[in-house]
């Protein structure tokens, strides 16, 4: 079975950033991960790019850890790279872009990425 790959959108290589242990966490529960952010670096073997033209990969999942005003600026993009779902992690949650995004065919979730992966539900 071919992995499916989880974009975290709001990648950080600040090691108390809750992106940064979703990246760690992701990959230690063997998912492939691309990360997108402000800043390029690296979170383990995780390449942070910075131009969202640069994720080429198929991606399953967005996790979201950027505000819903920042969000703005991916909407359209969101909708372009189609992903299955997206995860809007405590503090990102936003009702507008949720029903944008249904609307289009991704399902979304109010939910931790963290949580759900230390429960097996991810």
């Amino acid at each position: 079975m071919i992995p499916q790959t989880t974009l975290v959108l709001g990648a950080s290589t600040k090691v108390e950033r809750y992106a940064y242990k979703a990246i760690q966490r992701l990959r230690a529960a063997g998912h492939a991960v691309e990360a997108l952010g402000r800043q390029e670096g690296q979170v383990e073997d995780v390449i942070i790019q910075t131009d969202p033209t640069q994720v080429t990969t198929t991606i399953h999942t967005v996790s979201l850890y950027i505000s819903p005003p920042h969000q703005e600026g991916y909407r359209e993009w969101l909708l372009a790279l189609q992903p299955e779902r997206v995860l809007f992690n405590p503090g990102t949650e936003n009702p507008s872009l949720a029903k944008v995004l249904r609307e289009n065919g991704i399902v979304t979730e109010n939910a931790c990425t963290l949580v759900l992966l230390s429960t097996n539900q991810y």
